[in-house]
């Protein structure tokens, strides 16, 4: 069972560590990493990608709501929820599409209903500890309809602007989606970011040739050539040791 990446980030030691203790009693979630400033929060989000990110208001360095203003849109966690113990941010909170607001003293019964919601919002589902199945097809809405594309038929995505460009064979539709809220929908089927930009299904993947600065170039099985980010070199040289 794939697990949910949570990551938390709370400048009290105890504070910390109960919600760690207390994420990790889920079957489907795993705290692969804690911080205690905002400035090492978002260091360690660019580098980490996690799913969910719990996230103190008040912290040193960089506040909650400033972490999330340092981080750009396709950098962000799919699922963010403040955890403070002041209820005035709240608002400020849900403007910046927090999952929830969860306010300290907590209980074990509040926290599962977070992660209920934060499933939701992945589109996650666990039912006797086992992850549900991630969607088979996308719904694409235009002016002419909804058309329905099979996601094992999507070959690479890429950003454009409040949209993400699915190409799949020859054609090529607009999504009003972020490419991040789609990579994490579609992770568990093989979707792999190779740039800032793009995804994608490493089915498609014939070869890599290194480029310049530890990049590379993705040669796709249609001949598509893509450029990776920098960034991404370790991830792609981790898929080719597969």
């Amino acid at each position: 069972m794939k697990k949910l990446k949570v990551a938390v980030a709370d400048d009290e030691p105890l504070a910390r560590e109960r919600l760690s203790l207390l994420v990790a009693e889920a079957p489907d979630t795993e705290v692969t990493w804690t911080s205690s400033d905002g400035r090492e929060t978002v260091d360690l989000v660019r580098r980490e990608l996690p799913d969910v990110l719990f996230l103190d208001v008040q912290m040193p360095e960089l506040d909650g709501l400033q972490v999330l203003g340092a981080l750009a849109e396709h950098e962000r966690p799919a699922a963010v929820v403040f955890v403070t113990a002041f209820d005035e941010y709240a608002i400020a909170a849900f403007e910046e599409n927090a999952v929830d607001y969860l306010l300290k003293p907590y209980t074990r019964d509040r926290l599962q209903r977070t992660l209920a919601r934060v499933r939701e919002r992945l589109q996650v589902g666990v039912q006797n500890g086992v992850a549900l199945p991630v969607p088979k097809q996308i719904a694409v809405r235009s002016r002419e309809g909804v058309q329905f594309v099979r996601v094992d038929d999507i070959d690479w995505m890429r950003a454009d602007a409040n949209y993400v460009e699915l190409h799949a064979g020859k054609s090529v539709l607009r999504l009003r989606e972020t490419l991040t809220d789609l990579e994490r929908r579609l992770a568990p089927s093989g979707f792999l970011r190779v740039h800032r930009s793009v995804v994608v299904n490493t089915d498609r993947i014939a070869r890599l040739e290194p480029w310049a600065s530890g990049e590379y170039l993705v040669i796709l099985r249609d001949g598509t050539r893509l450029n990776s980010g920098r960034a991404y070199g370790e991830v792609l040289r981790s898929f080719a040791r597969v």
